[in-house]
């Protein structure tokens, strides 16, 4: 044992005389925690944090080491004072972020896989380290979404937009709607003024209902266009929620996004 031990104290010495950041070391793997796992490097053990082991998403390091594994590693920083040492897989290979602007610029279209769904979006993986987030807002044009998950499930493939890049930050914004047409685009051709249209009520206000005359598309009824001859006070006095009703358009305001 004393042998070994006094072996094992020169290794270190030895070890630690010539290691260095940026350097690729030999390690074997000799302990996985949740965190990361340890990796003997000749004498002193050096930690692969798991969030250095892959530029994708990572979360059981079993998934990418094993007891006894030998491994090819990258010295990430050495504090030869406490004899600490930090190692990476990932840095063996440049960062897919290196450039991301060239590879998904802004407007162009990918194919991703939805690898996780939240309520506020839906994150899609365009390559392995590389994942943008589609926010609720940018899913459909007309839907009404109250959870991503009414469009969306984990391990779906999607087409997406690139939105936005903020490559310091490493973010990535996406848009489904936006690989489809535009509905509103074309309600000005679709509802001409006159023309005559069936819609549902779909809410009432003190001021008139909104008529949904297809999905998405809602025009306001206004109180004073309700009647002719009555004086109405409240749409209830005309209408209810529910109701399929004919009406007229009057007008289109396309860039507000309103019909009237």
């Amino acid at each position: 044992r004393k042998l070994l031990e006094d072996n094992r104290q020169k290794m270190k010495e030895r070890l630690l005389a010539e290691i260095e950041p940026h350097q690729i070391r030999k390690g074997i793997v000799k302990n996985i925690a949740d965190f990361g796992a340890f990796v003997d490097l000749g004498g002193i053990d050096g930690l692969l944090h798991v969030t250095d082991m892959s530029w994708g998403r990572t979360n059981n390091p079993h998934d990418h080491v094993k007891i006894d594994q030998e491994l090819e590693v990258y010295i990430l920083s050495v504090d030869k004072d406490k004899e600490k040492i930090a190692l990476s897989l990932k840095h063996k290979t440049p960062s897919p972020w290196a450039n991301v602007e060239e590879k998904y610029p802004v407007n162009s279209k990918h194919q991703g896989e939805v690898v996780n769904v939240m309520t506020y979006g839906a994150f899609v993986k365009l390559e392995e380290g590389i994942e943008g987030l589609v926010h609720i807002s940018e899913m459909s044009w007309t839907k009404r979404i109250t959870h991503p998950n009414e469009l969306v499930s984990i391990g779906d493939q999607i087409e997406v937009q690139v939105l936005n890049i903020n490559k310091d930050k490493q973010e990535i914004s996406l848009g489904m709607k936006q690989v489809q047409p535009n509905p509103w685009d074309q309600v000005v051709e679709r509802y001409p003024k006159d023309t005559v249209v069936k819609g549902v009520v779909r809410n009432l206000t003190n001021y008139g209902a909104f008529i949904e005359i297809e999905e998405g598309i809602d025009g306001l009824l206004h109180v004073s266009d309700m009647s002719w001859t009555q004086k109405v006070n409240h749409p209830s006095e005309v209408v209810n929620k529910g109701d399929e009703i004919t009406c007229v358009v009057l007008n289109v305001d396309q860039d507000r996004r309103r019909i009237a």
